[in-house]
């Protein structure tokens, strides 16, 4: 039977459901609103403005660790992700300072992605900042620490590579005084002594060469240079080494080539190249030189050799300092072990870079590739000497 009162009740029930969910959705909201707010009034005035300008690592995290804003080196090194603290080193530092009336610091090594060799090394700061959060801030070491360990190792090298011939020196200087009744043995021991001064002597040069193009400056007057003129150079340097063993300098490709950069330091890194060729060639054999310039605006100086070639896994260490893939035969040549790193710094200081190409048996081709210069306006230097 149909009752004329349950018409109105339903309206109303629905009206106070209706209402019920509004009210509901209201809440809802100034709750968000309120938990906003007490978030942007508890962060304490021109943090966030600080973060977006600061040159370094930077952050700032609520009591869930979530960071509430970052800036853009934190990003970039990977320290914060989605959100979130990426190392749980960090995320330990961060609690133990929560709990600290003081400032927390710590060296830190985190790893970097799977796509890195290194690790990153930082000094992390946390501190507490008001009642419900903490700042951290991060100065990255990595590269400080990779140039010191460079700086032992190569302070180690030199001492160990000096070691043998000033050795050699004195042994030889002893050698020379006991056998003073004896003209064949000094004429020996005088011949051995001077040997061992040149390699000593090329050794120094080296180290002072390695040195001047580490230096802040390395190019501080750039001028433009004639590579035939280099080239020349180079080849001159090397002439009378190689015709005292029968090997024969080709020079080939007269194309006219200009780069701007320090003649001088060139010349040096062309003549080592040639001079690695002689080393490691038969006598009797061939060296081809040559310039050319591709269609990308790049002037490649390559230096080919009939040598005994050089195995893939030797080809990504040829370039480190004192590095030999012979050293017995290095030594006996007067090698260093250090051409080729100073080719690799010149190169690198004229904007350019060094490939190789090499096949055990067949050979090797060192290339150098330096952008042309595109105006004449820079001042010509003389030769170099």
């Amino acid at each position: 039977m149909y009752s004329p009162w349950l018409v109105p009740v339903s309206l109303a029930l629905g009206i106070v459901i209706g209402a019920g969910l509004v009210l509901l959705i209201v809440l809802a909201v100034e709750r968000g609103r309120r938990a906003r707010a007490l978030s942007e009034v508890t962060l304490p005035e021109g943090v966030g403005a600080v973060l977006d300008t600061v040159d370094s690592v930077g952050f700032v995290v609520d009591p869930s660790n979530n960071v509430l804003k970052s800036s853009a080196l934190a990003l970039a090194t990977g320290i914060v992700a989605a959100h979130q603290i990426a190392h749980p080193e960090v995320v330990a530092l961060v609690e133990r300072a929560r709990d600290s009336d003081e400032p927390l610091s710590e060296e830190l090594v985190l790893p970097r992605s799977l796509r890195e060799e290194t690790n990153l090394r930082m000094r992390v700061r946390a501190s507490r900042l008001g009642s419900r959060f903490v700042l951290v801030l991060a100065e990255d070491h990595t590269e400080t620490h990779r140039l010191e360990e460079v700086r032992r190792d190569f302070v180690a090298n030199i001492s160990h590579e000096l070691k043998t011939p000033i050795g050699a020196v004195g042994l030889l200087a002893e050698a020379l005084e006991s056998a003073s009744d004896d003209p064949e043995q000094v004429r020996y021991f005088a011949k051995s002594l001077t040997r061992e001064s040149l390699r000593l002597g090329r050794l120094t040069q080296d180290i002072i060469e390695l040195s001047r193009l580490q230096s802040a400056d390395p190019l501080s007057g750039p001028s433009l240079v004639d590579v035939r003129t280099v080239i020349r150079t180079a080849v001159e340097r090397n002439r009378v080494e190689a015709d005292a063993r029968g090997i024969e300098i080709v020079t080939r490709g007269g194309k006219h080539a200009s780069v701007v950069g320090d003649a001088d330091m060139l010349a040096v890194a062309v003549h080592n190249l040639v001079a690695n060729a002689v080393h490691y060639s038969p006598d009797g054999s061939r060296i081809g030189i040559g310039a050319t310039v591709t269609d990308q605006g790049v002037v490649e100086i390559a230096v080919t050799d009939q040598g005994d070639g050089i195995a893939d896994v030797e080809k990504e260490r040829i370039f480190e300092r004192f590095y030999r893939i012979d050293p017995a035969r290095s030594r006996r040549t007067g090698g260093t072990g250090l051409g080729l790193a100073i080719v690799k710094h010149v190169v690198q200081n004229h904007g350019g870079d060094i490939r190789v190409w090499s096949q055990l048996g067949s050979g090797s081709t060192f290339t150098i590739r330096l952008p042309e210069a595109s105006t004449a306006s820079v001042p010509v230097r003389g030769e170099p000497q």
